[in-house]
């Protein structure tokens, strides 16, 4: 991961550099916030910026928003300045660390802010066939198509390619299509002039040249615009970009990574995607299978993920019951790896004793998950109306106000209450985010603050 340091806080912020460096991160220093608005319109952009909680952070914050650079932000002061920590928060910061900085405490930031330490745990079969061609193809400079349902997996895929490639030790660089509104694509992709559009207040680098030299990642490419496809696809074919409001076109060295969870030949026939794009991007297809379809790889994971959130929590690692590993087997996990990662992690917090039971794993409200006392049948038609029959009787009666509530603050909650992790997770922009969570406390809903959880609190 990429880490921007502002500021020095007396010497502070050199120590925690020093941790980032330790656990791979690779750092740039900028000693004030005009420095730093440079550096990240440069294209050499960050994953995280990490500043001293007595520089204006609020004056940053603002100016990213303006500049629309897509960047969490967390404050760091001395541990004993609350007031200062309280401000940093409110301004929009994502977290405070107290220092002088503690290693774990660091490590566990990188790791939930960038959500960039996903391992990729497989042992099915299934999984492991996709993972062979992975391998093969990796060393390539061939375009990827990743496709699989939501929640399968297929950035954690994307950033196995990367690092196998011969482009390893250069940017990778994720956009998700789905997440930034149709208009700014473009200029989030290629870049734009200075005066190209309101709000363009100096010359930003986009994301092809952001990525240059190493991997491009176009999350959920189904999503974006026709019109714009056709740019895209003249990029990938001459390697050269136009920045909006530019005349100059900028030469641009990438391989290129594309995942969608829709059949993109489907949208061809539909004509929301172009025929020619689909081509040159489905050089190589490594299609994810779902969860269910990989039972072997279930068990492996809640394994995985409940020895890395006791680590984050600081809490006791416990083995999973007999009776929790049946209940994990047989639930249909249609929100696949990423429901089942969430689902650990509220276990990890729920469960007592010496295993984590069967209680743990199951809904706040004691519910069994669904799909576990839906016997499994072989027809692929009669399981999918079972699933759709589960998720129905779940959502009747309920308003889509209410169901989009509880999505986002269940998420919320499995985050411990980290914005950025949950908007990731959710597909949103932190904006949204932080909108719909200001609604809600104005109605009197209880929203957990970063570091906490409701349902841990309660």
């Amino acid at each position: 991961m990429r880490l921007l340091i502002v500021g020095s806080l007396n010497g502070q912020l050199t120590a925690a550099t020093r941790i980032a460096m330790d656990k791979g991160a690779s750092v740039l220093q900028a000693d004030t916030i005009d420095t730093a608005l440079r550096t990240l319109r440069s294209g050499r952009g960050a994953d995280l910026v990490m500043i001293d909680v007595s520089l204006p952070i609020s004056r940053l914050i603002t100016s990213l928003e303006e500049e629309r650079i897509h960047v969490p932000v967390v404050a760091c002061g001395i541990a004993t300045d609350a007031k200062a920590a309280v401000a940093a928060i409110r301004a929009g910061a994502k977290e405070y660390i107290p220092l002088p900085p503690d290693a774990e405490l660091i490590a566990a930031v990188l790791s939930a802010v960038t959500a960039d330490s996903r391992d990729l745990v497989v042992r099915d079969e299934a999984m492991l066939a996709v993972l062979k061609l992975a391998d093969q193809v990796a060393p390539s400079e061939a375009s990827i198509l990743i496709t699989g349902e939501s929640g399968t997996g297929k950035e954690v895929l994307a950033r196995y390619v990367h690092r196998k490639s011969a482009r390893v030790e250069k940017p990778f660089v994720s956009v998700n299509c789905a997440a930034i509104p149709e208009n700014l694509l473009e200029s989030e992709l290629f870049g734009h002039e200075k005066g190209a559009f309101t709000g363009a207040v100096a010359r930003r680098v986009g994301k092809f040249e952001e990525a240059s030299g190493g991997t491009l990642l176009l999350d959920e490419i189904s999503e974006m615009d026709v019109r714009l496809q056709a740019k895209l696809l003249r990029a990938i074919q001459e390697r050269m970009i136009d920045r909006v409001g530019g005349g100059k076109p900028v030469p641009v060295d990438i391989r290129i990574i594309a995942t969608s969870n829709r059949n993109l030949a489907d949208a061809v026939k539909e004509g929301r995607f172009r025929e020619d794009l689909l081509y040159r991007l489905n050089v190589v297809n490594l299609k994810i299978p779902s969860l269910r379809d990989r039972p072997a790889d279930i068990l492996a994971l809640a394994e995985h993920f409940g020895r890395k959130y006791a680590e984050i929590n600081g809490m006791p690692e416990r083995p999973l019951s007999a009776d929790a590993k049946r209940e994990l087997n047989a639930a249909r996990w249609p929100g696949n790896v990423r429901e089942l990662e969430n689902t650990i992690h509220r276990a990890v917090l729920l469960a007592s004793g010496v295993e984590i039971g069967v209680e743990a794993i199951r809904s706040p409200d004691g519910a069994r998950m669904e799909g576990a006392v839906v016997p499994r049948s072989a027809d692929p038609a009669v399981r999918a109306a079972q699933t759709a029959e589960a998720v129905t009787r779940a959502l009747v009666g309920r308003t889509v106000a209410e169901v989009e509530r509880d999505l986002i603050l269940d998420t919320l909650d499995h985050c411990l209450g980290n914005r950025t992790h949950a908007a990731k997770i959710l597909g949103i922009s932190i904006r949204t985010l932080r909108n719909k969570l200001n609604e809600y406390e104005a109605d009197g809903i209880d929203v957990p603050d970063p570091g906490t959880s409701r349902i841990a609190t309660a």
